[in-house]
């Protein structure tokens, strides 16, 4: 099988992974907001926010760099994937037992310290999800190495899928907002365990015992130094914002920022198919000596990536309004000018999740750290600005000019390691902006009719259809080749 056609395959398998978290998670969102109210709706996820910061130091880049060294010695000297697993994994299983002790000493001093008392509980049963989640990225980040999208897909499909169904089955029960984490948690164990065996059974037993190469346990573990680094400014950039919005305003605007932010998670879905999937094969194209190869790759992907996400983001910033009072209810309509602000956010974000993974399979994680670094701290001094002058907007208007800055030092840092045709890239993404001017207007003009769920979803139809007309006329968009991609 050609590589053209194996990526096709893991496309596909991401993609309907990615899918399925979409979709369970458009209905996890939009049922938790119509079942809990927004002081609810925003504590529990002010809790997710401050647990992930947390999940940060028991993760510390491990599985990143565990995966690094499957993606290349699968490759170069396959005998050493069973030592690599093993030590990373127990690395990993080291750090995640320090921070959980460390977190059910301190969990009441942290709710405190945030001003939020009723977080308590919340950050107790937080230990549980800091062991569970950071297992199952170990499990997903290893199987990413080995280039198995497939199983990652599956281990996605079963975490978000059991999501949906445990935590909405808990908040039905009467639970409330901590039934809905204690769901989460589940979720992830179930996965977690499922990944677990699949990697012991599949991967780590059809590798044979050998001496452990002189040096390697130092190399992974000095790689997850800059990996750290990146993970932490990447935590920042995606929690703390959250966490400042709390301790400034409160969890009803927690609840606006966090549905803004999930709408733009949704339909950044193809492009993160797309980027997981490639990531280890840049990786492995370059230990091939085949660096054009992935930079075709990497050209061609951003050039759809871009036709599809411009447009997206024009349409959802001018049905922005309709779209927050239709699904989650007026309730939310605070959460309408975070999400047309967070429509540049999903441009940005369709680049990076093209972009960065790949920059760490390539080697070059060290400098996508000190980028990553100095847009997570100027995003915390904008977010401590903006929050308490502008409010919630200030969040996301934060966010957008520090993910634009960093953006543009991954699509440089990628253009050093692989020499992209820029030329050719601003060409086609000026096609795109006149592509998504005509389509805006279309829209605009039609916007008066919208008055229900059908003409919202009328008026969408027919930006999509003007879209895709202009797009295959002026040759961006091949259908055939679209379409064999996705069947």
């Amino acid at each position: 099988m050609n590589l053209v056609s194996t990526l096709g395959d893991r496309f596909r398998a991401a993609f309907a992974g990615q899918i399925v978290s979409v979709i369970s998670g458009a209905v996890l969102t939009v049922a938790l907001a119509r079942l809990l109210d927004p002081d609810g709706y925003g504590l529990l996820f002010l809790a997710i926010s401050v647990l992930g910061i947390i999940k940060l130091f028991s993760k510390l880049g491990v599985a990143k760099s565990t995966a690094k060294y499957i993606a290349e010695y699968k490759e170069t000297d396959p005998g050493q994937l069973r030592n690599i697993i093993r030590f990373g994994f127990l690395l990993n299983l080291g750090v995640i037992i320090v921070v959980c002790v460390v977190l059910l000493f301190t969990h009441e001093y942290i709710a405190q310290l945030i001003g939020e008392p009723d977080l308590v509980p919340f950050l107790l049963f937080g230990v549980f999800f800091i062991v569970s989640s950071t297992i199952l990225t170990f499990i997903r980040l290893a199987l990413q190495g080995f280039e198995a999208i497939e199983a990652t897909a599956v281990l996605r499909i079963i975490d978000r899928g059991s999501r949906t169904a445990l935590a909405l089955g808990l908040v039905v029960l009467g639970y409330g907002a901590l039934g809905a984490l204690v769901g989460y948690i589940l979720a992830y164990l179930l996965a977690a365990f499922v990944g677990l065996v699949y990697l012991y059974r599949r991967y780590y037993q059809s590798f044979s015992v050998e001496i452990v190469e002189s040096g390697l346990k130092r190399r992974i573990a000095e790689y997850t130094i800059p990996l750290t680094a990146t993970s932490t400014a990447n935590v920042l950039d995606k929690r703390v914002d959250t966490i400042l919005v709390g301790f400034f305003i409160g969890p009803v605007a927690v609840a606006y920022y966090t549905i803004g932010k999930q709408v733009v998670q949704f339909i950044e879905t193809p492009m993160s198919a797309l980027g997981f999937t490639l990531a280890p094969t840049y990786g492995a194209q370059q230990a091939k000596g085949k660096s054009n190869t992935a930079a075709q790759m990497y050209e061609e992907s951003l050039s759809h990536g871009l036709l599809l996400y411009i447009p997206a983001a024009a349409g959802l910033v001018l049905v922005a309004e309709p779209l927050i009072q239709l699904v989650f209810g007026t309730d939310y309509t605070g959460a309408i000018p975070v999400l047309q602000v967070l429509a540049v956010y999903a441009v940005l974000m369709s680049v990076t999740k093209l972009t960065s993974n790949g920059l760490d399979y390539l080697g070059r994680a060290r400098e996508r750290a000190i980028v990553k670094g100095i847009s997570a701290v100027l995003n915390v001094v904008l977010n401590v600005i903006l929050i308490p002058w502008i409010g919630v907007v200030g969040a996301a208007v934060a966010t957008v000019i520090t993910y634009s800055m960093y953006t543009l030092a991954n699509v440089y840092i990628m253009h050093t390691e692989l020499d992209l045709r820029i030329k050719l890239l601003l060409e086609k993404t000026g096609c795109v902006l006149v592509i998504t001017i005509i389509m805006s207007v279309v829209v605009f003009l039609l916007l008066d009719y919208i008055t229900g769920f059908f003409t919202l979803f009328g008026v969408i139809t027919v930006g999509v259809v003007v879209w895709a007309v202009l797009s295959v006329g002026t040759g961006l968009l091949d259908i055939k080749q679209i379409a064999s991609a996705l069947f």
